[in-house]
């Protein structure tokens, strides 16, 4: 994938949910849609749910699909943060330009992620533990859009 797209992707996340963004109008019913767009290039992650959750985020390039990645997750810890998450997310690598960092830890909660393949075809998991307690998993996966 072309550096332009990677360091778009990584601005847009920044930008949006692990940047604490503004949701833009919802593409469906109860969704979270948040947006972000630069030059000729526009980041859409829209998710469902809350606690047990599914999502998108897509890039295009003049209107066209670029790139996709799906995601899949669950809180399952009472002492879970979303502020934790959105903190660890933007710790996004450009080398795995997915999720957050392989490895981030703040106070009493470490953020794990695991990736297989490139940003063309890739899958992988995220959890969070609190003092050693998983609390929260995602799972994602996704690539190129032809």
């Amino acid at each position: 994938m072309q550096s332009e797209i990677i360091e778009f992707l990584l601005k847009a996340k920044k930008k949006t949910y692990a940047g604490k963004g503004a949701e833009t109008v919802a593409s469906r019913p109860n969704s979270h849609d948040l947006m972000y767009e630069e030059d000729n290039l526009k980041y859409i992650d829209t998710y469902l749910g809350g606690k047990l959750f599914t999502g998108e985020e897509a890039i295009w390039k003049n209107s066209n699909p670029l790139w996709a990645m799906n995601y899949s997750g669950r809180v399952i810890g009472s002492n879970f943060s979303g502020d934790f998450l959105k903190l660890a997310l933007l710790n996004v690598p450009k080398e795995n330009p997915y999720r957050g960092a392989e490895y981030f830890q703040d106070g009493g909660y470490e953020y794990y992620c695991k990736v297989n393949g490139e940003p063309e075809w890739f899958q992988g998991y995220e959890e969070i533990q609190y003092h050693g307690e998983k609390i929260y998993e995602c799972y994602f996966h996704g690539g190129i859009v032809e």
